[in-house]
């Protein structure tokens, strides 16, 4: 089955690119019946080398794995023409990027997908838990660690990487050895507080812009801080000119990720026009094995899909998110940019993002503007959590 969909977005703030992507690709123009396209994606399967030994089937963008890089400018109206190669219908979502409803790519308003990786069971003495997915490889650039060419940088030099987390389940951490990461952008948007941090935390989606000044040179690996998953390829080899060797790891001191850092330090904003109490709750091992998540009590119906909460256009509303659960839960809302208000329990501002980190029995509260009619997707983005429950339709009225 072949899909051919033409999308227009209104293109706008600072594009994610992979981690420090060593060669950029330019995704290839062509003519589409309508008319020229300024870009083409072409969705696709194929076999992926991680490493020599090390040979998977995934699925690709113009026969590649990351997909292409697509430059923008900002206010600027693009055509992407997009064609599913495969025999199974996709979806493709965008980001940050303020577009109508019927191009988001969210069949709920996202077809839900199950990753292909092997599930394992976790059932413990006492409470059951719900089954989870393992990962055997990891990779950066679509290279496990060890395997590819490294990121060769200068001493004094000051390097710009834009990183995204693009796995469907995980949150990740990121750490070079001798060095700090100068955030300067979350999600794509520059930050009130540009700040100096050790160690980057990302949930799934989510994207950091940050500088690194070259200033201890050697050869090092920039990797996770989970010592299983380094062994497992997440992590990349950074060379200073001039210098050989093993590359080395050092476990930096722990660091405590704070978005606040990055907010304004006077906090006062304007105030919601009306607020969303949201509660989420897991009952473990309650779908077929899987955990069931629930937003204040409702675990989302792919048979109903009926919106939960309702808006008016133009008017500012507040989110108060509180996690009920142990988990960790990356939260995106679509067609939509947030601004973080508070986070467990401090005030911040100026923060502007479509994903956030809500911790295990923290409150975090965002506000945004409802300025994109349509029905809107909110959700957890870890996979599982999504497909078990974890989703809410917002309406304008």
């Amino acid at each position: 089955m072949t899909m051919d969909r033409r999308r227009l977005l209104q293109a706008g703030g600072i594009t994610a690119l992979s981690a420090a992507l060593p060669e950029l690709v330019q995704a290839q123009a062509s003519l589409s019946p309508q008319g020229a396209a300024d870009h083409t994606i072409r969705i696709g399967n194929g076999l992926v080398e991680l490493a020599p030994d090390r040979i998977i089937s995934t699925t690709t963008y113009n026969g590649q794995f990351p997909g292409p890089l697509l430059r923008f400018k900002e206010g600027q109206q693009v055509v992407v023409d997009i064609h599913n190669d495969t025999d199974t219908p996709e979806q493709l979502h965008w980001h940050g990027q303020t577009i109508p409803v019927d191009v988001d790519g969210a069949s709920e308003e996202g077809t839900p997908f199950v990753p292909a990786h092997a599930m394992r069971a976790s059932l413990a003495k006492g409470m059951p838990h719900g089954f989870e997915v393992g990962y055997s490889l990891f990779s950066i650039n679509g290279r496990i660690l060890g395997h590819g060419d490294p990121i060769r940088v200068k001493a004094g030099e000051r390097v710009l990487f834009h990183i995204v987390n693009g796995s469907a389940t995980e949150i990740r951490s990121l750490a070079l050895p001798g060095h700090s990461f100068d955030v300067i952008a979350l999600d794509g948007n520059p930050v009130p507080t540009p700040a100096r941090a050790p160690v980057l935390w990302l949930g799934t989606a989510e994207r950091i812009s940050a500088i690194v000044e070259m200033n201890h040179p050697g050869v090092w690996v920039m990797g996770d801080l989970a010592d299983d998953d380094r062994t497992r390829g997440m992590g990349i080899v950074i060379e200073y000119a001039g210098k050989t060797g093993k590359p080395k790891w050092t476990k930096p001191a722990p660091y405590k990720w704070d978005y606040t850092h990055f907010g304004k330090s006077d906090a006062d904003g304007p105030a919601p026009d009306e607020t969303i109490e949201m509660m989420f709750t897991k009952k473990n091992a309650a779908n077929q094995g899987f955990n069931e998540w629930r937003i204040n009590d409702m675990a989302f119906s792919m048979d109903k899909m009926e919106p939960m909460f309702h808006l008016r256009q133009g008017k500012r509303y507040r989110l108060r998110m509180r996690n009920a659960s142990d988990d960790i839960h990356p939260v995106h809302l679509h067609r939509h940019s947030f601004e973080l208000t508070r986070i467990a329990g401090k005030a911040t501002a100026g923060i502007m993002k479509d994903v956030v980190m809500l911790g295990g029995y923290q409150e975090v509260e965002v506000d945004f503007v409802a300025d994109n009619p349509g029905l809107t997707l909110f959700h957890c983005h870890r996979q599982l959590h999504m497909d078990f429950g974890f989703m809410a339709l917002f309406d304008y009225v």
